[in-house]
């Protein structure tokens, strides 16, 4: 694997990370609604979130970054690669959002990460 098709999927990890954020922010601004759960006044409060938009365009500019990647590395290495994204976010809840990590939740994100390794070595 290239050094170029590392990149690639280390921007679409990061992307993606920031992209999950973003949603997590900005759904956690919105306002309450009276009266319970309305869903057009809420669909009208989501499309109004900056933060929301800011997640969806990530996702979208990770869309082609991530198409690039697949178009000069096999599938099979580049999407296990793309798993660090759920290690980045575990990083990011902790770091960004203060939320709280159990120490399951920590072990299976390093089983990820050393099995994340073990695809990329091999591809090499």
């Amino acid at each position: 694997m290239t050094l170029g098709v590392i990149l690639l999927v280390l921007f679409s990890v990061v992307l993606d990370v920031v992209g999950q954020l973003c949603f997590k922010m900005g759904l956690d601004r919105l306002p309450e609604l009276d009266g319970g759960f309305r869903l057009k006044a809420f669909w009208g409060q989501v499309f109004n979130s900056p933060l929301l938009w800011c997640g969806l365009g990530s996702y979208a500019i990770e869309f082609f970054v991530w198409i690039e990647a697949l178009s000069r590395a096999p599938l099979s290495l580049v999407f296990p690669i793309g798993a660090l994204a759920y290690c980045g976010v575990v990083l990011a809840g902790k770091v960004v959002l203060g939320e709280t990590v159990s120490r399951r939740r920590w072990l299976g994100t390093l089983v990820i990460t050393a099995g994340v390794m073990l695809v990329a070595v091999s591809g090499a």
